[in-house]
């Protein structure tokens, strides 16, 4: 007989560490990063290998006007996205403590009382205080699961909210370059209002004189008309601009104070690092892979729920008994033990299971999209951030090229061999490239901080 029983135990802790219940998660095999995203460098794609990466650089370091820092700082404080996050990893961490907790006994302690009476007999009191305790035999599994499953959703929690935390640092950082390159624009938009005005004073006192007609005044003062349009349209944008950053940043619509565009300043070094470090840095990615784990212990305890669960109660305490309340304290105590092993719902376990292996499949298959996206933001995050340096080169050439070509037509008006339509067509070129040239310089800036945001950056430093 003990010969049986001991080959019933073996049998079954066999079948118990086959079916795979106590496993831990591991990344699947068929998930990989090799290839992720292109080398912008290379003709033939070769994959990048610098094993640095920006995104390990510190938001301070990267942004590094003191009036930006600032900002970020408020709306790392302020913003509400980010405070919600941050309440559901407290929320996962309270989870996770009490699923740890599940591990020790219950004790429930239910003292009680009472006065009895009955006709020409004197009455009598009565007290119990038992301490009643109960424990789950985790033999199978089921706690265990319930607390790794508990302790991914919680590092999902902690990924999710420094990905929000990245996303605030990066809205922040955009907005405020929008609002440099707006000045800017403004600036060069006013600039150009003044000139052409008096242009205009100029060529009105000649037509009145005879030496102009009326065709280049009235051109000039449309000129004149659109640029002033476009300054109101700007400063609306400014304003608008503003007020997003204000609510970004927790706070009333209000003024921003701010630096100028060409001020800014970024890292020299821009290295996109290797492509196994996005499943460590990207937080998407890394709350990706924890919902699979979380999902894949939710199996293992659909798995559990097959096997019976073994649970230990017992009672200890006192009593003063029923004959008196003179008679010394009584201590009771009992203990039992129980079993329970499903036996009639086995169709809702398998379909609970069956539930559990597709919602595994389910997140196996989003981790796995979203590490593709990740590569693809890269990617495109690497040739916008080598598009435009070129295009501004590209840019400034035309910009000069366009100043040299305003200074010659204005000569040759003044020497009567073209007409002032000609100086102002070339002005209007010439208005337009630069201010195409202010926002190719924010495009760099926003190409940088596309490139942070999806290689993972965000981080504080401490």
């Amino acid at each position: 007989m003990k010969k049986q029983q001991i080959i019933l135990l073996m049998g079954a802790a066999a079948l118990f560490s086959s079916c795979g219940i106590y496993n831990s998660y591991k990344r699947p095999s068929d998930i990989s990063v090799e290839g992720i995203y292109r080398d912008t460098v290379s003709v033939n794609d070769t994959l990048v290998s610098d094993t640095t990466n920006m995104g390990n650089i510190s938001w301070r370091e990267m942004f590094r006007d003191p009036k930006l820092q600032a900002l970020i700082e408020q709306g790392l404080t302020n913003n509400t996205d980010l405070q919600t996050a941050i309440l559901q990893v407290e929320q996962a961490k309270a989870s996770l403590t009490s699923a740890r907790l599940s591990f020790l006994p219950a004790f429930t302690l239910s003292p009680q009382g009472g006065i009895t009476k009955m006709e020409n007999t004197s009455s009598y009191r009565t007290w119990q205080a038992p301490l009643s305790a109960s424990w789950e035999a985790d033999l199978f599994g089921n706690l265990l699961n319930s607390s790794r499953g508990a302790r991914a959703t919680l590092l999902q929690s902690e990924a999710y909210e420094q990905a929000v935390r990245s996303q605030v640092i990066s809205n922040i950082a955009s907005l405020y370059y929008t609002l440099l390159m707006l000045d800017r624009q403004l600036e060069i938009s006013e600039e150009t209002h003044a000139k052409w005005s008096q242009t205009l004073s100029m060529m009105q006192d000649m037509m009145e004189a005879g030496m102009s007609n009326k065709a280049g005044v009235a051109q000039t003062e449309a000129s004149c008309y659109a640029v002033a349009a476009s300054i109101a349209e700007i400063r609306q944008t400014i304003r608008e601009t503003e007020n997003s950053l204000s609510t970004l940043l927790g706070m009333a619509p209000q003024h921003i104070e701010r630096g100028r565009l060409e001020d800014q300043q970024m890292p020299e070094d821009i290295n996109a690092g290797i492509p196994l470090q996005l499943l460590s840095n990207r937080p998407d990615v890394r709350a990706a892979e924890m919902s699979l784990a979380n999902a894949f212990y939710l199996t293992n305890k659909a798995r559990s729920a097959f096997y019976p669960k073994i649970s230990l109660t017992g009672t200890l305490g006192w009593t003063n008994g029923t004959t008196g309340n003179l008679n010394p304290a009584q201590i009771m105590k009992n203990a039992i033990a129980s079993l329970t092993q499903p036996i009639f719902n086995r169709g809702a376990l398998i379909a609970n299971l069956k539930i559990s292996k597709a919602q595994q499949e389910q997140a196996k298959l989003a981790f796995q999209q979203t590490v593709l996206d990740a590569g693809a933001e890269v990617s495109n995050a690497l040739f916008a951030y080598q598009t435009v340096g070129e295009k501004s080169q590209q840019r400034d050439k035309q910009v000069k090229a366009l100043e040299e070509a305003v200074d010659a037509t204005i000569g040759l008006m003044d020497v009567g061999q073209t007409t002032y339509l000609d100086v102002i067509t070339a002005q209007q070129s010439l208005l337009s490239a630069q201010l195409t040239q202010v926002q190719d310089n924010y495009d760099y800036l926003q190409s940088v901080i596309s490139l942070y945001q999806a290689l993972g950056g965000g981080r504080t430093g401490e």
